[in-house]
């Protein structure tokens, strides 16, 4: 399937009638964190500028790019709430001051080579919220070759997770959504964390803390392969020896041979 498809594959949308009778919908705060991205950045924008749920707070977080980023993010600030480009003490401290700025009832990321696939992803995830009374949200995501557009693995989030984080899966990230109260109750990412924070934080919230939560068995978000938590080797060592560390501090016993059966599950995603 090409990102032109996934765009345009089915999707949950309020109606332009529905969309006017929630004008006191509750607000959703998303988060993008960029370094140079001016590729695929304007993609990811687009995608959230036009989702049709009625109240959402864009926060843009850029880095100090050099490369022309700035320049895209400018064409659409009238359209989003804050951005700033400066220097930061990499990923997670940016996501950090994203979430900071955050003044909707809930709060997702969506990284700056993601994007959402269809117009009606954040009116969907509301109402999971407004039905259901969980304090998370979370979905499954698609993986594409940045080239060609073209999928090359789908990834389905775990139906119960509090079960395989020991085994090194979680929810996928770009997926998830919390009320933002959660945050302030629980903390932020941990910035001493090179690749892992992200792991760190949904273990602490939805196996730690045992928030409830509700997955939409459905595609959420689309992400370009290449990020750095798989981009070699080294990277997934280290990303192997946060996520022992992660469990540790979560009070959850893992080790080397256990991680390790999540390569052959994950080829199991590619058949």
């Amino acid at each position: 399937m090409s990102e032109r498809d996934l765009r345009q594959e089915g999707g949950y949308r309020l109606h332009r009638g529905e969309e006017a009778s929630r004008t006191a919908a509750a607000r959703v705060s998303i988060v993008t964190v960029v370094y140079n991205g001016a590729r695929h950045i304007e993609d990811t924008i687009r995608s959230v500028l036009d989702q049709d749920y009625p109240n959402v707070e864009y926060i843009v977080v850029d880095g100090g790019s050099t490369d022309g980023t700035v320049d895209i993010i400018r064409r659409y600030e009238d359209r989003i709430a804050y951005w700033v480009s400066e220097p930061d003490k990499g990923i997670y401290n940016a996501m950090n001051k994203g979430v900071r700025l955050c003044t909707g009832d809930v709060v997702g990321t969506l990284n700056a080579d993601d994007f959402y696939p269809h117009a009606g992803i954040l009116a969907r995830v509301m109402d999971t919220f407004d039905t259901s009374g969980v304090q998370v949200v979370f979905g499954n995501l698609t993986f594409i070759d940045p080239d060609t557009g073209r999928t090359v693995r789908r990834y389905r989030s775990p139906d119960a997770p509090e079960r395989r984080f020991h085994f090194g899966f979680m929810p996928a990230h770009p997926t998830f959504f919390v009320k933002r109260e959660q945050y302030e109750r629980l903390g932020l990412y941990k910035e001493d964390y090179r690749i892992a924070a992200d792991f760190e934080l949904l273990m602490r919230f939805i196996a730690t803390a045992r928030l409830p939560y509700r997955k939409i068995d459905d595609n959420l978000v689309v992400m370009r392969t290449g990020g750095v938590s798989t981009r070699n080797v080294r990277s997934n060592i280290t990303l192997n020896q946060e996520i022992i560390r992660a469990c540790r501090e979560n009070g959850r016993r893992t080790n080397w041979a256990i991680l390790s059966m999540k390569y052959a599950l994950k080829i199991r995603e590619l058949l």
